[in-house]
């Protein structure tokens, strides 16, 4: 089912409105007719607001740098006033819990002239690299519909990267925008902790891991859509420090000599990523000596067991967190019988941590993040595989039979992500490889506290020296 739109990244579809040659409601039409057609195989989209799209788009939508532009919303983390807001959960699913409120990123994207159509599928509460909840069933990866999207923004880069819509919003609490990127071949930059606002109903303080941005086809997209998003709104405990230019002028920006890193192995470990993996990264390693950089194996120190112990307790507490504010939501105590069970799981974890245990947990952390970024005092960028395999099969990182089993493997599929999140590091996964089963292999590049700028530029030399927009997965429109 191609149509004329479906193989354009924001910017350009943006660029058609912006020029008189289309209409918002026909970009609009058009996306919703692709998500008629192809996400029953996808199962992406759980939620649509179809009517309002289209009379928002009637109207010709607000006169932002996206003005008509077709967009989902991850069902997680981040409201929109009258629209279901469920976090992945049955029980919110089955009381049909509307949104009060827009959160401030909702209201940004809006105002860039974003087109909402509705929400995308994701874990429950998030809290797994997979996307295969209970309450909507598992999204499909659209290079092969066997395997995972990844999580926790697969129903995001399903969407995206079928061509439903050209941009979505996705979100990253230890890799969840990395991670669906990777397995779907899109760009997936996740932000500095504090670039990006996640009020006015959450707080940074008590989300010390997760940011929110998006998944995108293109380095530009995620450029000029972080320009977008970026900034700081009121009440906000922790800003990034403002870019000295705007993002988008990054793209193209020439690119320094850069001193760059190469780790293959599974921080902290011998253990080496799987040889896909490893080939990903060794050839975006030699592209960019080719392209000037000095490339050497090198990496932060990953070994302090603390970075795993501090993880879980905070994932733990997190978990707990959640279902006692959703138990508020609801208006009663949510049981076992509520959630998923590796859910139950780790709220009972992280019910068994005390306020003490969690300031401790938080201050080794501290320690630890200290160490690790100081490696960046030498370095530019570090180069690695995004995961340590390709995306499994369906079902191999939700194991209902033994969920924390899955939920263990999961957490070793992911193992390169996490680090940036208890840093606060910008990272972006390229999709720079395919592997000979034809699914795409990404690559991360991680920088320095604030340095999107860096990141941006050195991703935008990549897709011009390695572009991957002429590939298309087996379901496209």
């Amino acid at each position: 089912m191609p149509d004329d739109f479906a193989p354009l990244d924001a910017t350009a579809q943006a660029t058609l409105v912006a020029r008189g040659e289309v209409s918002p409601r026909e970009l609009v039409d058009a996306a919703i007719a692709r998500i008629d057609a192809l996400d029953p195989q996808l199962n992406a989209v759980i939620t649509e607001r179809f009517d309002a799209a289209r009379a928002e788009a009637t109207a010709g939508g607000h006169e932002g740098p996206f003005r008509g532009v077709p967009f989902l919303l991850k069902d997680l983390a981040c409201p929109m006033a009258g629209e279901p807001s469920f976090d992945g959960m049955r029980a919110a699913k089955d009381a049909h819990v509307i949104a009060s409120e827009d959160s401030n990123l909702v209201r940004r994207y809006r105002n860039a002239g974003l087109v909402v159509l509705g929400r995308t599928n994701t874990p429950e509460l998030g809290l797994t690299a997979t996307t295969e909840p209970v309450s909507f069933g598992p999204s499909h990866n659209p290079w092969d519909l066997a395997h995972t999207p990844g999580g926790s923004s697969g129903g995001s880069a399903a969407a995206v990267a079928a061509g439903l819509v050209p941009v979505a919003h996705a979100s990253d609490g230890g890799g969840s925008i990395r991670i669906p990127a990777s397995c779907c071949g899109l760009v997936g930059l996740k932000t500095s902790r504090g670039r990006v606002s996640i009020g006015p109903a959450l707080g940074e303080l008590n989300r010390w891991l997760s940011v929110q941005f998006a998944v995108t086809r293109s380095v530009r997209d995620a450029a000029a859509l972080l320009d977008v998003a970026a900034g700081e709104e009121t009440g906000d405990p922790m800003v990034a420090p403002p870019p000295t230019r705007p993002f988008a002028d990054e793209v193209g920006a020439p690119v320094p000599v850069l001193r760059v890193g190469l780790l293959t192995n599974r921080p902290g470990t011998d253990e080496p990523a799987h040889a896909d993996c490893v080939a990903a990264a060794e050839s975006a390693a030699r592209l960019l000596e080719a392209l000037g950089h000095k490339v050497e194996p090198s990496a932060p120190d990953f070994a302090d067991p603390a970075r795993f112990r501090t993880f879980a307790a905070i994932w733990g507490v997190n978990a707990a967190f959640a279902l006692d504010r959703w138990g508020a939501t609801l208006g009663r105590e949510l049981g076992a019988d509520d959630v998923e069970p590796y859910t139950w799981l780790l709220a009972e974890r992280g019910r068994t941590v005390s306020g003490v245990d969690l300031m401790n947990a938080l201050g080794d952390m501290q320690r630890v993040c200290r160490a690790v970024s100081s490696w960046w005092n030498d370095f530019d960028v570090l180069v690695t595989p995004t995961l340590l395999e390709p995306p499994p099969e369906l079902g191999v990182l939700a194991n209902e039979q033994d969920p924390m089993q899955g939920y263990a493997r999961a957490g070793l599929f992911a193992s390169f992500t996490p680090f940036a999140n208890q840093t606060g590091q910008p990272a972006i996964s390229l999709p720079l490889h395919w592997n000979a089963a034809g699914l795409p292999i990404g690559v991360q590049l991680v920088a320095k506290y604030a340095r999107e700028d860096l990141l941006l530029r050195v991703a935008a030399q990549l897709e011009a020296a390695a572009p991957w927009s002429g590939r298309r997965p087996a379901v496209h429109a």
